[in-house]
């Protein structure tokens, strides 16, 4: 049987690896992580992680990683395919079989290539956009007027559309090119009179906002009309890459601001979020003339654990914030944090910072309201506490909202606090909403399957001893084939059959990779864009996602002459120790390289740098080899 990316994908989107994990091992909050004793080597002290932000989990002391599929593989024993289709089945999701003929893999093969095409022409788009802003005085003056530099407006590949029908005509000499209007960016109609199809721009006279996705693509495009027309804002419609209710304006942008800010600022458009990252507020998003949805805060999740929506304090304020509320419950967590700000009527993010300054906005957003305040707000709005009546309306009215929250601590405060607002205990709130519990109901969330928490008992059974890792020594191909030749060739096997490992290299570890010369480099910007869109795949997954990509050759002959770990073959202990090495030896050739470099250029001071770089580089793998 064999399963489509797309669906194992969408599968690891929508799963939680902490909750997983979690019912067979006993976590324990540190940190940002969860830790608890590794169920896969017996141990007294913990060294078990699981990254809620990262979806994925590593064992310091054994060295076992992955996500929620290789988690069942390895530890209840699954194969593939059976993981798959019990996570699917716990989160209500129907496996396809891709059974496809050899014409549906051919349709599909072109659709992803059509998507590749897509985001192309949308990119000469953007360029041409931003050639136009500097020549038009009324987009430039808007934007300073609006306070805005010209390194922000860089920074965001801000734009402009002229004012004519078929600008883009100069741009794309076949302006009938079908794609023109699949992108969105070309309006397509037929004159009912004639009969004949006329086509012109979808944007004139509008500053241009380019929205990219996590991987940096622009994927579409959103306008601020200058001047009295309308709509004030205009967006792409839904095209194959684009789509509004998944993706969020300055995601892209953002994605390093949000570690360093520990937290998230959901605005309602895009002006807000160049305008906040001019004040000093780089860690804000938008969504997309949309209500905020679930796949927004759960891809919100992937970056960080702590999420602050921003609304006018007026009435559509208010409503917008009681859509969020229902798209975050599902994801507050006891480890997360949800907050609603809403500001006063007349301010924006923009006009209140510019009013009272950035202390008093960051003093504003640490104030704001927590999402249990806000949903008993929800709750009991319309309702008079002063009546049985308006008491029996809030506890009904907070039922499917208290329902839709996970598992924990917070979820239980609610319970007693509803109950205390509707005079009633927690026992007897649970029965109103639920009806009398049944005797001998088994207790828990999954229709009664009970899944074993025993890690804790299992090391302290004395007769307990841990499955050994099966041998992954590298194999001759037929013919006499040799593992590849090269440190790069090395560091890119590691990675591709281990890929939670890039999560533990340093940023210019990452960096030194990423800039590699091709074919290696791609290959490491694509592994990167994967793990912070999709979290850490097994090579299965990964061989997957590289039909027809560039590097899929380099990823095939790196990986041909070795025993490539599936889920269900556990790495080797020593894979972390191996890849560090060979970066260091990548590093040292890199200063070496830097050094000649400014030997050339004759810039001693440059290359005293380097070389002391390089000696600390060296004493620090001598140090490391004596431990």
């Amino acid at each position: 049987m064999s399963i489509p990316q797309s669906f194992i994908q969408e599968l690891l989107a929508r799963v939680d690896v902490v909750e997983i994990v979690g019912r067979y091992v006993q976590l324990k909050k540190g940190g940002a992580n969860f830790m608890g004793l590794c169920p896969f080597h017996g141990e007294k002290s913990p060294s078990f992680s699981v990254s809620p932000s990262k979806q994925f989990y590593h064992c310091f002391g054994c060295g076992k990683n992955g996500n929620a599929i290789s988690f069942l593989m390895e530890h209840a024993g699954m194969t593939f395919v059976e993981a798959v289709k019990d996570l699917a089945q716990q989160y209500g999701m129907q496996v396809p079989e891709d059974d496809a003929s050899p014409s549906e893999r051919a349709r599909a093969s072109e659709q992803r290539q059509k998507q590749v095409t897509l985001s192309d022409v949308l990119e000469k788009a953007c360029d041409a956009y931003k050639k136009h802003l500097k020549s038009s005085h009324k987009a430039v003056d808007y934007l300073k007027g609006r306070g805005l530099s010209g390194d922000i407006a860089k920074q965001f590949g801000l734009g402009y559309a002229p004012e004519g029908w078929r600008s883009l005509a100069s741009v794309f000499p076949n302006y009938d090119d079908p794609l023109l209007a699949e992108s969105g960016l070309v309006i397509a109609s037929v004159d009912e009179g004639s009969g004949e199809e006329k086509r012109y721009d979808r944007f004139r006279d509008r500053v241009m906002f380019p929205i990219r996705n996590v991987k940096g693509e622009c994927i579409g495009f959103g306008g601020r009309v200058l001047g009295e027309g309308t709509p004030k804002y205009l967006n792409s419609p839904e095209t194959p890459v684009f789509h509004k209710g998944r993706e969020l304006y300055g995601l892209f942008e953002a994605r390093h601001a949000l570690r360093e800010h520990g937290y998230v600022l959901v605005t309602e458009g895009y002006m807000d979020v160049v305008a906040l990252a001019q004040l000093g507020f780089p860690n804000a998003v938008a969504t997309l003339g949309t209500a905020c949805t679930p796949d927004h805060v759960q891809k919100l999740f992937r970056f960080t654990d702590s999420v602050v929506f921003s609304f006018d304090g007026d009435a559509a304020g208010r409503r917008a914030a009681r859509k969020a509320l229902d798209g975050a419950l599902p994801y507050a967590s006891d480890v997360r944090s949800v907050k609603f700000l809403f500001l006063p009527p007349e301010h924006d993010p923009d006009s209140y910072i510019r009013a009272f300054g950035k202390d008093a906005f960051a003093r504003y957003v640490s104030e704001a309201t927590p999402l249990s305040r806000f949903m008993i707000e929800a709750a009991r709005d319309g309702c008079d506490l002063n009546t049985a009546e308006g008491r029996a309306h809030l506890a009904s009215n907070a039922r499917p909202l208290w329902s839709q929250l996970p598992e924990g601590a917070l979820k239980r405060q609610l319970l007693g606090e509803i109950a205390e607002l509707v005079q009633l205990n927690s026992r007897e709130l649970s029965e109103v909403w639920n009806g009398p519990a049944k005797a001998g109901k088994t207790d828990g969330a999954h229709g009664g399957k009970r899944y074993n928490n025993d890690s804790y008992q299992r090391i302290q059974d004395e007769g307990y001893s841990p499955k050994k890792p099966s041998n992954f020594a590298p194999r001759a191909r037929p013919g006499g084939r040799t593992a590849p030749a090269s440190r790069a060739d090395h560091a890119a096997r590691i990675l591709l059959t281990n890929m939670a490992a890039w999560d533990s290299l340093s940023n210019e570890d990452r960096s030194m990779l990423c800039e590699l010369p091709q074919p290696h480099g791609p290959l490491f910007v694509w592994l990167e864009s994967q793990l912070h869109e999709h979290g850490a795949q097994p090579w299965a997954a990964l061989r997957e996602g590289l039909r027809d990509h560039e590097s899929e050759a380099l990823a095939l002959r790196t990986t041909a002459s070795f025993e490539v770990p599936m889920a269900e073959e556990p790495a080797p202990d020593d894979t972390a120790s191996e890849l560090r090495g060979l970066l260091d030896l990548m590093q040292d050739d890199r200063l070496k390289r830097m050094e000649n470099e400014a030997l050339a250029r004759n810039d001693l001071e440059r290359y005293g740098q380097l070389h002391h770089q390089r000696l600390a580089l060296g004493k620090a793998k001598s140090s490391s080899a004596g431990t």
